[in-house]
């Protein structure tokens, strides 16, 4: 290949290049950060069951939560994690009473059970 026609192939590669990254920006500038990933960095513990009980039992104002954690966390004015108990109280504290779905289980000689077996196996007895 002579040098003319390596220089012309180059050039028309960094044109290439430049163009798909100009195609780009636009696209990068105007996407909003993944909501799912933002927050599965600060969520921790039973956060995520509280945040899903609350998405079905008050949509309106779990959304508003959700973006205001959003907000606080790509502005950088939270950096500590939340807990299921701290987003319950948070629910709790805006008069929103969020109701989890609880359920005891008991450990007895290697097997778990519900308390409703184990005290039904007791009454058998």
């Amino acid at each position: 290949m002579a040098e003319g026609e390596l220089e012309s192939l180059r050039r028309r590669k960094l044109l290439e290049m430049r163009r798909r990254l100009l195609a780009q920006k636009p696209r990068a500038e105007g996407e909003k950060p993944d909501t799912q990933k933002v927050l599965d960095r600060f969520l921790v513990g039973r956060a995520w069951e509280v945040l899903e009980a609350a998405r079905h039992q008050y949509p309106e104002a779990a959304r508003r939560v959700e973006e205001a954690l959003i907000q606080l966390i790509s502005a950088g004015r939270m950096r500590e994690r939340i807990t299921g108990e701290e987003l319950y109280g948070l629910f709790q504290s805006l008069g929103l009473r969020v109701r989890l779905k609880t359920r005891i289980q008991v450990l007895e000689h290697g097997t778990l059970r519900s308390l409703a077996e184990k005290m039904r196996e007791e009454r058998e007895a």
